[in-house]
């Protein structure tokens, strides 16, 4: 059934159930080596009784707000930014470029579209994993009322999911800041390669949004295309951090909320206000929420 295999998949993983307070639960430390596990980081496999525990808490929903994190990812090859030991914050000393420091600064978009210019060929070939696919048939049953996800890879589409909100966008647009002029992302690779004929893409380790770590020789040259309709500022159509997730949107969520009977969030430690928001929500309105999660 769809359910086991959801529970088939969280078997691999470590699961927290929150009803209306905190509730740890973990076990032994699993040694499993993969490469599909590359940025998975130490976990203890989860028990018998937690598994029936979430079997028990999703058998009596029929209208569930999902809400996933990168953590759901990471299976598929793509780090996140705070697991313990293979996370951005926990390799390297760079961070995600600030939304501010992007509009103001020419050298923060050279460098920006550089670095993902060397990633996008990687980054656009991941596939969603069994998660992801486990999901998109639940939508096709009607389970979920709503799947929201704070990640940017498109991988819920891939999967077939269709009635999904991208909270912090999307990374397969491209947009002007200045006016309504956009493109695809994989149209806007063909322009930077025009654009900069001696940069070849490469395989390199990649970044959670996308991009890739180069030196100040390899960037400095690189040029970066302006609007071609009014000259403006072209950034990807994501919420980067400093920015807002745009009202609209989660009002929209907030709406979703409101009409469910139940909150699972999958593969998120909910850090960031975009989405722990809708946590506090549903407290308010009593709704039962699950979380499945490596870590805290």
């Amino acid at each position: 059934s769809l359910l086991d295999s959801l529970l088939q998949e969280i078997r691999l993983k470590t699961c927290r159930m929150i009803p209306a307070r905190s509730l740890y639960l973990g076990s032994s430390t699993n040694a499993r080596k993969c490469a599909s596990l590359a940025f998975v980081p130490k976990h203890r496999e989860t028990r018998d009784e937690d598994i029936e525990r979430l079997s028990e808490f999703l058998s009596k929903k029929k209208n569930i707000l999902l809400i996933t994190g990168a953590g759901i990812s990471t299976e598929s090859g793509i780090p996140d930014y705070r697991s313990e030991g293979v996370g951005l914050y926990a390799t390297s000393t760079k961070r995600p470029t600030q939304h501010k420091v992007f509009m103001e600064r020419p050298m923060a978009r050279q460098s920006y579209w550089a670095r993902n210019f060397i990633g996008w060929p990687r980054w656009s070939s991941f596939e969603p994993n069994e998660s992801h696919r486990t999901l998109a048939k639940w939508e096709d049953t009607g389970k979920i009322s709503q799947l929201v996800t704070q990640n940017v890879d498109q991988l819920h589409y891939k999967a077939g999911s269709r009635n999904v909100v991208e909270l912090h966008g999307t990374n397969s647009i491209v947009k002007c800041m200045s006016c309504c002029y956009y493109l695809p992302r994989m149209q806007f690779q063909r322009h930077l390669e025009e654009a900069n004929p001696t940069m070849i893409p490469r395989v390199a380790d990649i970044r959670p949004d996308g991009d890739v770590e180069l030196t100040e020789q390899e960037v400095r040259h690189f040029k970066v295309p302006s609007c071609p309709k009014c000259g403006g500022i072209l950034k990807p159509f994501v919420v980067f951090f400093g920015d807002n997730v745009p009202r609209p949107r989660v009002e929209q969520v907030r709406r979703k909320v409101n009409e469910s009977d139940s909150l699972l969030v999958i593969g998120s430690s909910l850090h960031v206000f975009s989405a722990f928001r809708f946590i506090n929500q549903a407290v308010e309105n009593k709704i039962p929420i699950g979380i499945i999660n490596i870590g805290p």
